[in-house]
């Protein structure tokens, strides 16, 4: 089991379920105030009491920083030269927010060579997927592992490489948040390393997973290609660790490779 605060466990299930119990009785609220039927003093609390936990849920993801907490060794869950975005060893949270589980969450890129993908704004601002060299490149079990869920039916889609793609990648971020953790990172695959600690591999190829849940793989055995669904800016590989398999009211975990997790803009050769 990974010893963290438990403040920050009990931060992540605040998120977590803050969001959805604050809009309902703010939305309940609202509707009984429209019927015009209960009094006041029923409705002014039951909205004041959503608001307070929409606040409160906002607070546990944006949360600066990040504990310091022993990071768990796991293995690349990739082969070859791939470029770190968003790394936790650049900033925590890495990708700016605690939601989801992701405060250690890296992002990586495959690049044979550096400059070897389309660079942002360089062509069409929506490429398909196949455009780019990390697309159905296989990725590989962290560590010996129980399948936990695995989804692998969400399209892959074209990239968002110009700023008018990039505002579009926004607006749909925004939907994709409201409607769950599964639409944020599309096909994925949560794996169970034992001790309390949950692995999840996003943005897969569609129809790529090839492992099934309850089932056991071992370390560096292929489960699964690198896509482009869920909310994704080009074909790349979502990888983090967290304290349960629901990534809506997982705490992030830290994590290490062989020879460190490299830094935004640095590359991973494994």
């Amino acid at each position: 089991m990974v010893e963290v605060p438990a403040w920050y466990r009990y931060a992540a299930r605040v998120r977590g379920a803050g969001f959805p119990a604050g809009a309902v009785m703010i939305l309940s609220g609202w509707v009984l105030g429209v019927s015009g039927d209960p009094p006041p003093a029923v409705i002014v609390p039951l909205t004041l009491a959503g608001f307070l936990l929409v606040v409160l849920a906002l607070g546990a993801t944006y949360l600066p920083g990040a504990p310091d907490v022993a990071p768990v060794a796991v293995s690349p869950p990739v082969r070859g030269r791939w470029t770190a975005l968003n790394s936790p060893a650049s900033k925590k949270p890495s990708h700016g927010t605690h939601g989801h589980g992701q405060t250690f969450a890296v992002d990586l890129v495959f690049e044979a060579e550096p400059g070897s993908r389309p660079g942002f704004g360089s062509g069409p601002g929506f490429r398909p997927p196949a455009d780019f060299p990390a697309f159905g490149r296989p990725l590989y079990a962290p560590a010996d592992a129980t399948v936990v869920r695995v989804h692998t039916r969400a399209r892959d889609h074209r990239s968002r490489s110009s700023w008018t793609a990039y505002a579009y990648l926004v607006a749909e971020g925004m939907v994709r948040e409201l409607a769950g953790s599964r639409f944020l990172l599309g096909n994925h695959i949560v794996l169970d390393l034992g001790g309390g600690v949950y692995a999840v591999l996003a943005h897969l190829r569609r129809n790529s997973a090839t492992v099934r849940p309850g089932e056991r793989v071992s370390a560096g055995r292929q489960i699964g290609e690198c896509g482009n669904s869920g909310n994704s800016s080009e074909p790349h590989v979502h990888f983090q660790l967290m304290d349960s398999p629901y990534p809506a009211v997982a705490a992030g975990l830290p994590f290490t490779f062989p020879g460190g997790v490299p830094p935004t803009g640095e590359a991973l050769v494994a």
